[in-house]
């Protein structure tokens, strides 16, 4: 408890400056969705009227979680060079959606990644596979986010209880579900592009502040930071490679599952669906790079500033364990007021991430099943929205449900699901019916189902889930899969059975004309606007 009270600040302040976010933002999106619009397009995509540089702002705080921010901080902190790696990965995984997806998916779709892969195939069976991979991903990843919510709890408000971080949960619940019904695609957008202003602004003031105590001399900082562990008695060096994933192969497998599934996450996808043209497309891409490689930047900052003002032993110690790294810095910083707004700024990330995942899987429900699978793509579309807001409560449900389920337990399992679902399902499955003329439906189906069972099953039966202390039950032991992440054997399961059925089963020539619109629409944007009519 002292811990907590003397290292983290006042959960009053924390409390109050969250709960003016809330309301503020809260009003914002009332402000902006007036009108009581129903259509589809306002819902999904906020009537596509953001332009690039308001979109690239709200695709950082779609991709800027949490786990972002106090995980990458963290990590750095503890394991220098290693907590690297997730920079770097993300960083990375951004230019491969950049450079293969975003903007031929954008260019090809109309509401969710189903539109593309069900382009030039039969609709109803491609439509069923890629909405169900959606719904597991955004499902396990709002999971993640909501077990994540109640384990900062602790951390950040003092609430130590078991009831009270289940309460805390269930608030991010019913606030996530809210902005989703009131604000639809629009009032989300609003919320992550604020929260992306908060997010970047708090992190470059931690990082100019850290430079300015060591004369913005980053050779000093790297010093005092494996000083001060080495001090602390960590034997881990900061600036060596291999002091924390000792197996290369685990390496590889994770460094393949954050590069590649970020390419395959549909909330992140989905927001190129939200600007006019692929002119406002590419520039909303230029403003999202640059604001999110300049964060990846700050939390290298950040992480040996804590490992040198905080230490490792003390981070350790801290409710929270290597989350507290950022918390804890910004306290030895600015005191109690700069540690209330990294608290209102971490729990701001959550909320926005949740409610970007809540109408990516209320969409894909209502449009790819509802109206594409159940009524053959002639549902009302205010039906469909009203379907997709009943989903969006049903989600919020579930995943407040979930969230207390997983509370305590490794959320770090229920990420790298996420990753490797999007990465074994979705991603190879995308690329192949943007860029390769043969892929055919049953290519499609098999490619999304057999990359979703590989990553599930090797993950259930990997170290993640049993067999070590850190697993998400410790004391059974059913694993046979020997690293955490499946991807190195999931992503190329995923890639050959797209390859492979389509081969052996191919349509022919049954949707020759939709295939050569796809290819020149995917690269000119030309038919872009209009919608999906066959």
């Amino acid at each position: 408890m002292w811990l907590l009270e003397t290292r983290l600040g006042n959960p009053v302040i924390n409390i109050g400056i969250f709960a003016t976010f809330v309301v503020v933002t809260l009003f914002i999106v009332i402000r902006v969705t007036r009108g009581g619009k129903k259509k589809a397009g306002d819902f999904y995509t906020g009537g596509a009227q953001f332009d690039g540089r308001q979109n690239g702002f709200a695709i950082a705080g779609d991709y800027l979680s949490a786990a972002s921010f106090l995980g990458i901080v963290g990590a750095v902190a503890l394991y220098g060079y290693d907590g690297l790696l997730y920079s770097v990965g993300f960083l990375v995984a951004w230019l491969v959606a950049l450079l293969l997806v975003a903007e031929p998916l954008r260019n090809t779709g109309k509401y969710t990644m189903a539109d593309v892969l069900s382009f030039r195939m039969r609709q109803k069976p491609v439509r069923l596979a890629a909405a169900t991979s959606t719904l597991a991903v955004t499902f396990f990843y709002l999971l993640a986010q909501m077990a994540g919510a109640g384990a900062l709890v602790s951390l950040l408000l003092g609430i130590s209880s078991v009831i009270g971080q289940n309460i805390v949960i269930a608030i991010v619940g019913l606030l996530m579900v809210g902005y989703v019904l009131i604000g639809g695609m629009k009032g989300t957008t609003w919320v992550q592009m604020i929260k992306a202003v908060l997010l970047i602004a708090g992190a470059l003031a931690m990082t100019v502040w850290v430079l300015a105590k060591v004369g913005f001399n980053m050779s000093s900082l790297l010093g005092e930071a494996i000083a001060k562990s080495a001090g602390d008695g960590s034997k881990i060096d900061l600036l060596a490679p291999m002091e924390k994933y000792t197996d290369p192969v685990a390496l590889v497998s994770m460094g393949i599952a954050l590069v590649l599934g970020a390419s395959g996450l549909p909330h992140v996808l989905m927001r190129f669906y939200t600007v006019p043209t692929a002119k406002e497309a590419r520039r909303s891409v230029t403003w999202a790079i640059g604001l999110i490689g300049a964060f990846y930047l700050f939390t290298m900052v950040l992480g040996y500033g804590a490992a040198w003002l905080v230490g490792p032993k003390m981070i350790a110690e801290m409710p929270g364990g290597a989350n507290a790294a950022a918390p804890a810095l910004a306290y030895e910083l600015g005191g109690t007021v700069l540690m209330a707004v990294i608290a209102g700024v971490a729990f701001a990330t959550i909320l926005a991430v949740v409610a970007g995942l809540t109408i990516t899987a209320s969409a894909s429900f209502a449009h790819d099943i509802y109206n594409s699978v159940l009524k053959d793509g002639k549902a009302d579309p205010a039906k469909e929205v009203k379907v997709a807001r009943w989903t969006s409560v049903t989600i919020g449900v579930i995943a407040i449900i979930g969230g207390i389920a997983a509370n305590g337990q490794n959320v770090a399992f229920l990420v790298a699901l996420a990753f490797a679902v999007a990465a074994s399902a979705n991603l190879p499955s995308i690329l192949y019916s943007l860029y390769w003329k043969r892929f055919s439906t049953a290519g499609a189906v098999w490619s999304i189902f057999g990359g979703l069972i590989t990553a599930v099953v090797l993950i259930i039966f990997s170290p993640a889930v049993s067999g070590t202390k850190g697993s998400m039950f410790p004391n059974l032991d059913f694993a046979w899969f020997p690293i955490d992440s499946p991807a190195i054997v999931s992503v190329p399961v995923g890639f050959f059975l797209g390859w492979f059925v389509s081969i052996i089963k191919p349509d022919g020539s049954a949707y020759a004309d939709q295939s050569a619109e796809m290819e020149v629409r995917s690269m000119t944007g030309a038919g872009a606007a209009g919608a999906l009519d066959h």
